[in-house]
């Protein structure tokens, strides 16, 4: 019964999102949450168990960010179980997708995930952000539930370009966060996320270097 309340969950969600998926897109994220689902029991990569709630909450809330999703390569950092970054390697895959974990368990399940749903386009890291050394910066750096804005600039913002950015996910809007941002650092967007079935605000934050006149 799982797998048709999940069918016709992430169909009505991608519809509600205006999202436009394949079959075979949408075939492969319900298998990728069948394995987050399966591993979550042993080494509990998310906190959200009520199976009814995991499309809304894991497949639907990482699609949320599509639009804003704009380079050709994009880091994951504090991957985690795989999200945002499985999903949205789901969805747009010509792009490539690298996503970073200092713990071993979790990178072990990515490498899994990668290996069973054929997912070329993503190149799974075991390490810190701090120790990561890229042959090049990215222009866009995701993050979903890892860390304070403050520490998102001061260990991944040798990881990002110049004119980068960083897609930052959250929950309600993070005032005191946004307070404590370093000088030369600002928010260059922000938008409230409509995720169909999920309670409570969520809010995507564009954070970008602060723009010094010459």
């Amino acid at each position: 019964m799982t797998n048709e309340l999940w069918q016709r969950q992430l169909r009505d969600g991608l519809a509600a999102m205006d999202l436009s998926l394949s079959d075979a897109q949408q075939q492969q994220l319900l298998n990728f949450l069948a394995l987050l689902n399966k591993w979550n029991r042993a080494y509990n990569l998310t906190a959200v168990r009520d199976e009814r709630e995991m499309v809304s909450r894991q497949l639907l809330d990482s699609l949320s960010i599509l639009p804003w999703v704009t380079t050709g390569h994009l880091l994951d950092v504090g991957a985690g179980g795989g999200l945002p970054g499985i999903p949205l390697a789901i969805a747009l895959p010509e792009r490539r997708f690298t996503l970073l974990d200092s713990n071993g368990k979790k990178t072990r399940f990515l490498n899994q995930c990668v290996l069973e749903l054929g997912l070329s386009n993503v190149e799974v890291i075991h390490g810190r952000a701090e120790a990561c050394a890229p042959e090049q910066p990215f222009s866009q750096i995701s993050s979903r539930a890892f860390t304070a804005l403050d520490n998102l600039v001061a260990w991944c913002g040798d990881l990002l370009a110049n004119e980068g950015e960083f897609l930052a996910m959250k929950g309600q809007f993070p005032d005191d966060e946004v307070a404590a941002l370093p000088a030369g650092w600002r928010v260059k967007s922000h938008q409230s996320l409509a995720v169909p079935g999920a309670d409570g605000e969520r809010h995507l934050l564009v954070i970008a270097r602060a723009q010094h006149s010459q």
